[in-house]
């Protein structure tokens, strides 16, 4: 047993304070000092505990093998998986007409511009490798290129709306499955606290999970076991979410760059 160095509230309320302190004071030195233990983090994640994950995966499907579980389970998780890429495709649809309408353009020509960042990022999982491809179609779609060079970078960083549909969607199903009480009042607390948690998650494969496995434990009472279903069906699925991050910055660099063209003409 490894008892946490803090709790998850004080984790991010720490986060909050430190980061918006040293943005504040534009302090060098204890930015530099948070950059390592950023750096640092990344890197045990990405070599050590995500390398690690499918042999744990593997053991915990060896036990529900062996209590019979297991069929049922996967059977569940391929409807979950039909669902959530359901959602994924309608997220994005929304987010490219609210682009269009904003943007006056034709959001099916702004989504089909993307595509290339969506297949793109299927095939890395992650949103900070697929920024050349999304910031070349971004560009492709018509936004100013100093405009693009700014929200794609932040957005993979900060933009994680289909990791966060995704770890939603797969938290309620196990909840469904293993006949645990789902309050909105509840839900509706992780939803928010995800949020904010997918702000500072890891820009690695996997990064999104195991940034909200403090909130999965602490808000919805998630053991051992449910969390690793949870890895496991992240994992599983982790491209996908990906691949609507990154899609979805085409159409945020679009909103932002109609709001900074009304700007200069404001100004001019």
């Amino acid at each position: 047993q490894m008892p946490p160095a803090f709790q998850v509230m004080t984790a991010l309320v720490l986060a909050f304070t430190f980061g918006l302190g040293m943005a504040l004071l534009k302090t060098k030195y204890l930015q530099n000092t948070f950059d390592d233990f950023r750096d640092i983090v990344s890197i045990v994640i990405e070599n050590v505990i995500i390398p690690l994950l499918p042999f744990y995966i593997f053991g915990i499907f060896l036990n529900m093998i062996r209590n019979g579980e297991a069929f049922a389970v996967l059977a569940q998780f391929s409807k979950v998986i039909v669902v959530i890429f359901t959602l994924h495709i309608l997220l994005l649809l929304l987010q490219f007409t609210i682009a269009g309408v904003i943007g006056r353009k034709n959001p099916l020509k702004l989504l089909r511009t993307m595509l290339p960042a969506y297949a793109t990022a299927l095939g890395t999982s992650s949103s900070a490798a697929t920024i050349p491809v999304t910031l070349k179609q971004t560009i492709k779609n018509g936004v100013q290129e100093n405009i693009a060079g700014f929200t794609v970078p932040l957005c993979a960083t900060i933009h994680m709306a289909g990791s966060t549909m995704k770890i939603t969607a797969c938290a309620l199903a196990i909840m469904y499955m293993g006949n645990m009480p789902v309050e909105f009042g509840t839900i509706s607390r992780f939803i928010f606290m995800l949020g904010i948690t997918m702000v500072a998650a890891p820009g690695v494969p996997g990064g999104s999970i195991m940034a909200a496995l403090g909130l999965l434990s602490s808000i919805l009472g998630f053991n051992e076991q449910l969390q690793a279903l949870m890895i496991a069906l992240y994992i599983a699925m982790d491209s996908f979410g990906t691949a609507c991050n990154v899609t979805g910055d085409g159409a945020i660099s679009v909103i932002v760059d109609r709001i900074a063209g009304k700007h200069e003409q404001c100004l001019s």
